[in-house]
C-alpha cells in the first residue's frame, strides 16, 4: 500500500496523473469510466475501461467524464477520482489526503467549484486550485517567482492555455478548447470527408501520434488505416499520408495560434522583449505534435521549443506545488488574477 496524505492531480481530458509527495508520479491512466446502464455502475476505470472505446455491448458505456478541460459528469467524475486516490492512498487509511488539482486557465467560477466538490467528495479533506499553466512553467523548469515574462503554451486533451507568466502571476493569459482532442475531430471529419470512411477516435489518435504534422516532414510518411465505408457500409483498409493528416489540422492549429498571437498582443511591452529573450515554451501531448514549436516559432518570430517530458510537466508542477502547501492560503503558489483558494 502506498502512502500518501499530500496529491497533485492533473485532471486532464485526455488522461490523469497523479503525483504523491516524496514518490512522483504514481499513475497515469486515461479520463474514461466503463458504466453499466442497468444499475450505474462503473466496471471500469482509466485503462481497462479505455480499452472498452468503441467496444461494448448495448448495456455498458464507455464515457469520457471531462470535455474541454472541465467536468461535463459531475458523478462519474467523482467516482473516477476516488478511484484514483484509492489506487494511490490504499483502501484505508486515518488521514484523508490533501490536494492540488490543475485547471484550465479560462475555467469559470461554476466549473471550479464543481472541480472542488469532486475533489472532497472524493475523500480529500482540503481540495487546492491550480492554473495549468502556472503548473506547466513549474514542471518545465521555469523559476516563475522572477519578475521575468515567461510564455508558456500548455495544448493538452481538451484545451489549450497560453499565459504569460512573471512574479508568480499570470499576467495575461488565454484559453481555447481546441487542443488533441480536436485533433483527432478533424482528423476523423478529414477522413469522411475525403474518402468517405468513417473512422474511430482511436484510429485518429494513432493517426495523429504515428505520422501527424503541421509543418511538412522531411520525408513524407504513411499509413495504412482500416474504416468503415460510408457508401457500401463495409470495411475498407486504406493508406494516409502525413501531408494529408496536415492539411486535416491546420484549422485547429491556426485556432491556436490566434490564441498565441492574442496574448502576446495584450502583453505589456516591457514583457514581450523578455518573452522574446527567453522564448516560448510548449507542454502537453498536443505540443508533440510534429513541427508545431516550428510553427509556433515561424509565425510569432520568437524561438520556442518544447519541454523535456511535456506530458507530464502539469503532474510534475502540481509536485512542486505540494511542497509550498503552506504557503498557498497566501497566494504564493496558486497567485492568479483570481486569487483565489478553496479549503474545507
Amino acid at each position: 500500500m502506498l502512502f500518501s496524505k499530500d496529491i497533485g492531480i492533473d485532471l486532464g481530458t485526455a488522461s490523469i496523473l497523479v503525483f504523491a509527495k516524496g514518490k512522483g508520479i504514481v499513475l497515469r491512466e486515461p479520463s474514461v469510466v466503463a458504466v453499466d446502464k442497468s444499475n450505474n455502475k462503473v466496471l471500469k476505470v482509466g485503462l481497462e475501461a479505455q480499452k472498452m472505446l468503441g467496444r461494448t455491448p448495448g448495456n455498458i458505456i464507455a464515457i469520457r467524464p471531462l470535455r474541454g478541460g472541465v467536468i461535463s459528469d459531475y458523478e462519474m467524475t467523482e467516482r473516477m477520482i476516488k478511484d484514483f486516490i484509492r489506487r494511490v492512498v490504499g483502501g484505508f487509511s486515518l488521514f484523508k489526503p490533501r490536494l492540488v488539482i490543475c485547471v484550465p486557465s479560462g475555467i469559470t467560477e461554476v466549473e471550479e467549484r464543481a472541480v472542488i466538490d469532486a475533489g472532497r467528495q472524493s475523500g480529500a479533506r482540503s481540495v487546492y486550485l491550480i492554473e495549468e499553466p502556472i503548473a506547466a512553467a513549474m514542471g518545465a523548469g521555469i523559476d516563475i517567482t522572477k519578475p521575468d515574462g515567461r510564455m508558456v503554451v500548455d495544448i493538452g486533451g481538451g484545451t489549450a492555455d497560453v499565459a504569460v507568466i512573471s512574479l508568480s502571476n499570470i499576467v495575461e493569459s488565454d484559453s481555447i478548447k481546441i487542443a488533441g482532442d480536436a485533433f483527432d475531430d478533424a482528423i476523423i471529419k478529414y477522413i469522411r470527408r475525403k474518402e468517405n470512411v468513417l473512422i474511430g477516435e482511436r484510429t485518429a489518435e494513432e493517426l495523429k501520434i504515428n505520422i501527424g504534422c503541421v509543418c511538412p516532414r522531411p520525408e513524407e510518411l504513411s499509413m495504412e488505416v482500416k474504416g468503415r465505408c460510408l457508401i457500401t457500409g463495409l470495411p475498407r483498409i486504406f493508406t494516409v499520408t502525413s501531408t494529408e493528416i496536415m492539411e486535416a489540422l491546420q484549422e485547429p492549429a491556426e485556432r491556436i495560434l490566434e490564441v498565441i498571437h492574442g496574448v502576446l498582443e495584450r502583453t505589456p511591452p516591457e514583457l514581450i522583449g523578455d518573452v522574446s529573450t527567453n522564448g516560448i515554451v510548449m507542454t502537453g501531448g498536443g505540443s508533440l505534435v510534429y513541427g508545431f514549436d516550428t510553427l509556433v516559432q515561424e509565425r510569432t518570430s520568437i524561438e520556442t521549443h518544447v519541454a523535456d517530458e511535456a506530458i507530464s510537466c502539469v503532474a510534475y508542477g502540481t509536485g512542486k506545488a505540494l511542497d509550498n502547501l503552506s504557503e498557498m492560503q497566501d497566494g504564493t503558489i496558486n497567485i492568479s488574477r483570481k486569487k483565489q483558494m478553496f479549503t474545507n
